[in-house]
């Protein structure tokens, strides 16, 4: 898959695809070799090869397919047989190049994985024949500058890593997907002189972490801790976690991400991988498995749990005991966090009652989700403690509708818009009140994800007002008109309501008055910090 070259001006006239961002992240790492021996798209007989013997169809090893899903009509132009009119540009969501695919290989792809048919006729792809997306296969090289981010210090190839490593030393790698606190940091130390080797601490910031800390932050505390590290090296790795997108094809999620990233600690030039988690290695970097880890309240040292007397044994703070002191605003304490760390992880995720929040509220239409967070609103800005901003079906109208009609696929589309709006208010502090009828469980998760991934909290109460007092409550008829299709609306028609199993209030308006169903809010916002109370 490699020393491909074209003219300029072929690369001028060939169509172009932005990826998503998790296969702009393994873009990033083909290109930066850190998925090496690969170092183009596979192709399906790769695919397929990798599914049934781990091997790459000329018989390279390789463990986990990598994909590139790209819709039919941007490569129905493509001539495969001829290396001048194959070319498809990849870019970044701006449009800016990145690098540039010889297609040599189309196949239809329904939810990330090989469909039936065939995507190309003498050499020529025939978009007719497939539905939406085409999987595409073939040689990479970079033709722009990396994807960059913050910390782009940090951002360095393998290559580049391995050149600062005396040849034949050993190298342990450790995976830093959360803050290292001082039980972490003596694992790493501990390790470290087993082998008498030097410490890799690559450190994914492909998406947010698995507790929902953004990369930025995540590397933030890292090098806060740096000073308490054995010699180490820091790399930023553009690295995702297959286990959030189980639609990709080849192993269970969770054993691919533990192959891959074996196979990249090596390609950094590892040799041993110090497990955090689930791993799997098979020929790559011997698996050490950290010794469990105690404080010892006689000397303020972490040594073996065993070794320690009961009586002086503390156990290291669960990742929800952390969580719960910083959400209360407590300071972590001395003896388990750096106080450099943990300055960083108060920053990162200060008390409830100044983070950003967003309230989603769910129901039919009619149920009263908008007088409920219009008087939840109306409340807090008497006290004037949070900047409350209100995202109702007038405003999604106005504002966040253009191009969306009444299916399925439109109301999940306008659920998301809306979430990624709230998501954004909160991000500065702002608590955002969203009332959609957003009738959809897929929708709504998405919503969660979006807040999650902005750093904020999110709360989802699902208005569960009956269907016949909503229908009470349209004296015009208009819902009955809209599930019969007569008044087209984004939002769509709730007759396919599906209730939600994840809420976190559920309130009947059909049993309370206004007033009774805001308190019920403020109270719970108030219970869980996010208010100081009203």
């Amino acid at each position: 898959m490699t020393g491909w070259a074209l003219p300029e001006d072929v690369l001028r006239e060939a169509p172009a695809h932005a990826p998503r961002p998790r296969e702009l992240a393994d873009l990033e790492l083909l290109l930066s070799g850190a998925l090496a021996p690969l170092s183009g798209l596979p192709t399906r007989a790769d695919l397929e090869s990798i599914a049934r013997v781990g091997r790459l169809a000329d018989g390279t090893p390789w463990p986990v397919p990598i994909t590139l899903s790209v819709p039919a009509s941007v490569v129905a132009g493509l001539d495969l047989s001829n290396p001048f009119r194959r070319a498809l540009v990849l870019t970044d969501s701006e449009g800016t190049p990145l690098a540039a695919v010889d297609v040599v290989d189309i196949w239809p792809v329904a939810d990330g994985r090989p469909a039936p048919g065939l995507a190309a006729r003498e050499g020529r792809v025939v978009a007719a024949e497939t539905s939406g997306f085409v999987g595409i296969g073939g040689p990479l090289r970079r033709i722009g500058e990396s994807l960059g981010g913050s910390f782009r210090d940090l951002r360095l190839t393998p290559a580049e890593v391995r050149e600062t490593i005396p040849p034949n030393s050993r190298v342990l790698a450790v995976y830093a997907d959360r803050p290292l606190h001082r039980p972490q940091l003596a694992q790493i130390s501990y390790a470290a002189r087993t082998i008498a080797g030097h410490v890799l601490v690559l450190m994914p910031v492909g998406e947010p972490g698995p507790d929902g800390l953004p990369p930025e932050a995540l590397v933030r505390t890292v090098l806060a801790a740096r000073d308490r590290l054995p010699a180490a090296t820091l790399v930023a790795v553009p690295l995702i976690r297959r286990a959030n997108y189980p639609a990709r094809p080849g192993p269970a999620p969770d054993v691919a991400d533990a192959l891959l990233r074996a196979r990249i600690a090596e390609n950094f030039g590892a040799t041993h991988l110090l497990a955090t988690g689930p791993q799997i290695v098979g020929s790559g970097p011997r698996l050490l498995l950290p010794r469990e880890l105690a404080y010892d309240g006689r000397d303020g040292q972490w040594r073996g749990a065993d070794d320690i007397p009961p009586r002086h044994r503390r156990r290291a703070l669960s990742v929800e005991e952390i969580n719960d002191m910083l959400d209360r605003g407590a300071t972590l304490p001395e003896w388990h966090t750096p106080p450099a760390v943990a300055a960083q992880l108060a920053k990162a995720r200060p008390r409830r009652a100044v983070r950003g929040l967003v309230v989603f509220f769910t129901g039919l239409r009619g149920s009263g989700k908008s007088t409920l967070a219009r008087g939840v609103a109306d409340e807090l800005n008497e006290t004037g403690e949070r900047t409350v901003t209100v995202i109702d079906s007038g405003v999604a109208r106005r504002f966040l509708t253009a191009g969306l009609g009444s299916s399925r696929a439109d109301q999940d589309e306008l659920v998301r818009r809306i979430a990624f709006v709230a998501a954004e208010a909160a991000r500065h502090g702002g608590l955002a009140l969203c009332c959609p009828v957003a009738p959809y469980a897929a929708g709504r998760t998405v919503a969660r994800r979006l807040a999650h991934e902005a750093g904020v909290g999110f709360i989802l109460v699902h208005v569960s007002t009956p269907r016949e007092v909503c229908e009470q409550r349209d004296p015009r008829g208009r819902a009955a008109r809209e599930v019969a299709g007569q008044v087209p609306d984004p939002e769509g028609t709730d007759d396919v309501y599906e209730p939600p199993t994840d809420a976190d209030l559920v309130i009947d308006n059909s049993t309370l008055e206004v007033g009774e169903a805001v308190k019920i809010v403020l109270d719970h916002l108030a219970s869980e910090g996010w208010i100081e109370g009203v």
